[in-house]
C-alpha cells in the first residue's frame, strides 16, 4: 500500500512538513523535522529510481481520476534521475543548515526559514514528477515564491532588491509559460502532457502550436537562467544566505532545464522542435555566448559567490549546447552535466558557506591566508574547483568529454575550442581564490579564525567525495543518462 503511494508522498511529505515547522515556531525542532523529511524524501527517490531502472513507468492518479481527466504523477527514468538529484541535495544541505543559518539569519526567523525551504523542495520535486502542464505551473509558483522569500532573508540589504529583481523576472517567465499552456489547452482541450503530445502529433503547421511552443520555451529559459535571460541569477546567489545559495545553485536551474527537456522531447517531440521550429538556431548561439561571457565575467569578480554565480551561467550554457547538438550523445552530455553540476556547485557553495561562517564574508580580500587556519574547507573548495574546470578523475571531466564528443560528431570544431578555452578560463578564476587563500598573508588586524565545525565539513565533503566517486565510477550516471537520451529520441512522446 505504501509503495503504491510513494509518488504522492514525495511531494505531500514536505508540503505537510512546512506548516508543521511554522507551528513549532522554534528553530531547532523545525530543523529536525525538515531534516527527517528531506532524508525520507531521498529514500523514496531511491526506491522510485530502482523501480523504473529497467525502463518502466509509474503512474499515480490523484483521487482515482484517471488521466487525462485528473492530475497524473509520472515517474520514468528521466524523472527519477532528476528526483534523485534534488532530494539528495536537500538531504545533504539540511544537516548543514543549522549552524550556518544560526550565524546568518535571526533566531526569530529560523522556523520560517525551514518552512520556506520545505515548500521550495516540495515545489521542485512536484515539477519533476507531475504529468499535468497546469499543475507544473502551480508547483513552479510554489517553489518560486518560497525562493523569493528565502533569498530576502540574506543579511545584506541588497538581498531584498535581489529577491525583488528575481520576483519580477520569475513572474515574467511564469507568465510566458502559462500563456503557452493556455494556447495548448485551447488547441487540444487537455492539460495532461501525454494527451497533449498525442493530440498535437497531427497538427503540423499550426501557428497556434508554434506560438505555444515559443512562449513555453522562453518562459522556461528565463527560469533556468539561459543567457541573456540570466540577469536575476548573480545577485540572487551572491546575497542569499549560504545554505539557500547552495541549495538553489544545485537544484533550481536543473529542475527548470528538466522541464524544458520534458516539453521539448516528450510533449512536442524532437522532430517538431528541431525539424519544424529549428530551435537549435536560437539555442546554440545563445548557449555559446553564455558559456564564453559567463566564464570571462566570472574571472573578474571579487566576491566568490558572484564568481560562482557567473560560472553557473556558463555551465547552463554547456547543458544547452548538449541539447542543441540534436543527438543522443549531446543529450547524454546535457543530462550528465545536469547531475554533475549539481554535485560540483553544491560542494563549492557549501565550502564558501563554511568560510562565511568563520570569517563573516566571502570576498577575496576577506579570505586572504584562510587556508592556513581552515585547511579542510579550502581543500574541499580546491577539489570542487578542479571538478568545475574538468580535470580527469572528477565529474566535470566526464560531462565535458561527452559534450566534446557530441560536437565532434557534428563537426563543430568551434564548439570544441570553446569548451577547452572556457575550461582554461575556469582555471583562472578558481586559481584566484586558491592563490589568495593559500599564498596571501592574513591581514594583521583580522581576527583569528579556526576550522569550520564538523557539522559543516561533513556535508561538504560528502559532495566532494561524490565529485570524485562519480568521476571514476561512471557506470551509474553515464549508463542512466545514455538510456534516458536513447529513450527520448526513440519515443518522442510523453510516457
Amino acid at each position: 500500500m505504501i509503495l503504491d503511494n510513494l509518488p504522492a508522498l514525495l511531494v505531500v511529505l514536505p508540503l505537510l512538513g512546512a506548516p508543521l515547522c511554522l507551528l513549532l515556531s522554534r528553530g531547532r525542532p523545525a530543523w529536525v523535522v525538515a531534516t527527517l523529511i528531506a532524508w525520507t524524501v531521498l529514500a523514496i527517490s531511491i526506491v522510485l529510481l530502482w523501480q523504473v531502472r529497467a525502463g518502466g513507468v509509474l503512474h499515480y492518479a490523484f483521487g482515482d481520476w484517471e488521466p487525462p481527466w485528473g492530475i497524473d504523477y509520472v515517474v520514468d527514468r528521466l524523472a527519477a534521475y532528476v528526483l534523485l538529484i534534488v532530494s539528495a541535495i536537500g538531504a545533504v544541505v539540511l544537516p548543514y543548515s543549522w549552524r550556518s543559518v544560526s550565524r546568518e539569519i535571526p533566531a526569530r526567523l529560523h522556523a520560517i526559514f525551514y518552512t520556506l525551504l520545505l515548500l521550495c523542495l516540495a515545489g521542485l520535486l512536484g515539477i519533476v514528477i507531475t504529468g499535468d502542464a497546469f499543475n507544473l505551473f502551480v508547483l513552479l509558483e510554489i517553489s518560486s515564491l518560497s525562493t523569493y522569500a528565502l533569498i530576502s532573508l540574506g543579511r545584506n540589504r541588497r538581498a531584498l532588491t535581489s529577491s525583488y529583481q528575481y520576483l519580477i523576472m520569475g513572474t515574467i517567465g511564469a507568465t510566458f509559460y502559462i500563456i503557452g499552456v493556455g494556447l495548448l489547452y485551447m488547441l487540444t482541450g487537455t492539460l495532461n502532457m501525454a494527451d497533449i503530445a498525442a493530440r498535437i502529433a497531427s497538427m503540423e503547421g499550426s501557428s497556434t502550436l508554434h506560438t505555444a511552443f515559443a512562449f513555453i520555451v522562453v518562459g522556461l529559459a528565463l527560469k533556468l537562467a539561459m543567457f541573456p535571460l540570466h540577469l536575476w541569477l548573480p545577485n540572487a546567489y551572491a546575497f542569499a544566505p549560504s545554505v539557500v545559495t547552495a541549495f538553489l545553485a544545485a537544484t533550481a536551474t536543473k529542475v527548470a532545464l528538466y522541464a524544458m527537456i520534458r516539453f521539448v522531447y516528450t510533449v512536442f517531440g524532437p522532430a517538431f522542435t528541431f525539424g519544424e521550429m529549428h530551435v537549435q538556431l536560437l539555442v546554440l548561439p545563445l548557449a555559446a555566448a553564455g558559456v564564453f561571457i559567463g566564464s570571462v565575467v566570472a574571472a573578474f569578480q571579487h566576491g566568490i559567490k558572484r564568481m560562482l554565480a557567473y560560472s553557473s551561467v556558463a555551465q547552463i550554457g554547456y547543458m544547452l549546447l548538449g541539447i542543441g547538438a540534436m543527438s543522443v550523445t549531446g543529450l547524454t552530455a546535457a543530462l550528465l552535466h545536469l547531475f554533475n553540476h549539481a554535485l560540483m556547485k553544491g560542494a563549492l557553495f557549501l565550502a564558501v558557506g563554511a568560510l562565511v561562517y568563520r570569517i563573516g564574508g566571502s570576498r577575496l580580500h576577506e579570505i586572504a591566508g584562510a587556508a592556513r587556519d581552515m585547511p579542510w574547507t579550502m581543500a574541499a573548495f580546491v577539489l570542487g574547483g578542479l571538478s568545475l574546470i574538468g580535470v580527469p578523475g572528477t565529474v566535470g571531466f566526464i560531462s565535458k568529454w561527452y559534450l566534446i564528443q557530441a560536437a565532434l560528431e557534428n563537426g563543430w570544431w568551434p564548439v570544441v575550442v570553446l569548451v577547452l578555452v572556457t575550461s582554461l578560463v575556469a582555471v583562472v578564476y578558481i586559481w584566484r581564490v586558491v592563490e589568495t587563500a593559500y599564498f596571501a598573508e592574513r591581514p594583521a588586524d583580522a581576527p583569528p579564525v579556526s576550522e569550520a565545525p564538523l557539522v559543516l565539513l561533513l556535508p561538504t565533503w560528502v559532495l566532494v567525495g561524490a565529485n570524485l566517486y562519480f568521476g571514476i565510477a561512471t557506470g551509474l550516471t553515464v549508463g542512466l543518462a545514455t538510456d534516458i537520451a536513447v529513450g527520448l529520441y526513440a519515443g518522442g512522446v510523453a510516457p
